[in-house]
């Protein structure tokens, strides 16, 4: 099998539509279903087309081929915002059939996620009340929107994920989210964290109620345990800045809170389909997108 976008994308519709579509009972079938507008979303963002206006102009004419019918930037951008819990589904089947699914490893972390940079568009954004201002330690920046915390496997295949306020506890919102998923972790494993997760009682948490080992950077102001981790804690920070510089997260342009959502899903289902077809087709790096962003 080839790995080309081309590819990608069919071997992507075919999976979607046996495992991850419902079929539909009643009314008329659309245009574009359900496994064509997850392929078209994926190849948005691994193309490079932050811009929905832009990216239904050039559309056509790379993958016109692949779609008998392409819609409009109105059509498309309903679809899309709707489309949260179809692509949560087809994030959680691919990641289901990464081998890493059953290692003993997971990887945790979170980042910011801008939705607004000028005080008018924070005044009249209909996220107004769900995102807040916070503060990123790592740019040493102040940013409205939310923050996303994430849970992937060894080589970043995402296992699950939430947004949430950027001033509620890192610690804690990552808790609720394992504790929501806890199927999805499994006893024994070790979670690799870093130092924004130190603390007694997420540590308690992990141990106790998870079963598993965390693993995070010592502090300074702590007895030397696991060291720095500098080469580990570059797994995490490498599957980030996929997603911000190749899949340009930052530059999602939802504006409501169900297009948020579904827009950070898209971006995570692109490196997903790309992690699933790199280890079917045995590339040699599986979170590599060179072979499919042209």
């Amino acid at each position: 099998m080839k790995r080309d976008l081309d590819t990608l994308l069919t071997a992507l519709y075919v999976f979607c539509d046996d495992h991850v579509v419902e079929p539909r009972r009643i009314g008329r079938p659309p245009r574009l279903s359900d496994a064509e507008l997850l392929c078209l979303a994926i190849a948005q963002v691994l193309l490079g087309f932050p811009s929905t206006r832009h990216w239904i102009r050039f559309v056509d004419s790379r993958l016109g081929h692949l779609f008998a019918y392409l819609p409009g930037q109105s059509g498309y951008n309903k679809r899309l915002n709707n489309a949260g819990p179809l692509i949560t589904r087809a994030l959680d089947h691919l990641a289901r059939q990464a081998p890493t699914w059953d290692d003993d490893l997971r990887l945790i972390d979170s980042t910011p996620l801008p939705c607004a940079a000028s005080r008018e568009t924070v005044k009249r954004s209909q996220l107004a009340g769900q995102a807040g201002y916070g503060y990123c330690r790592s740019h040493s920046r102040f940013f409205w929107g939310y923050r996303l915390y994430l849970v992937t496997t060894a080589e970043g295949m995402p296992i699950t994920w939430c947004l949430a306020h950027p001033k509620i506890g890192e610690r804690e919102v990552m808790a609720a989210l394992l504790e929501r998923d806890h199927d999805l972790v499994r006893a024994g494993q070790v979670i690799l964290a870093d130092k924004g997760f130190a603390g007694r009682d997420f540590e308690h948490f992990v141990s106790q109620r998870l079963g598993c080992y965390l693993v995070r950077p010592d502090r300074k102001d702590e007895k030397p345990r696991h060291g720095k981790l500098v080469r580990s804690r570059q797994w995490i920070e490498a599957v980030i800045d996929t997603l911000k510089g190749q899949l340009s997260l930052e530059q999602h342009g939802g504006r409501t809170p169900a297009g948020v959502f579904a827009r950070t899903a898209q971006r995570l289902l692109a490196m997903a389909a790309a992690i699933w077809h790199n280890w079917e087709t045995n590339a040699p790096a599986k979170r590599s997108l060179i072979a499919y962003d042209h």
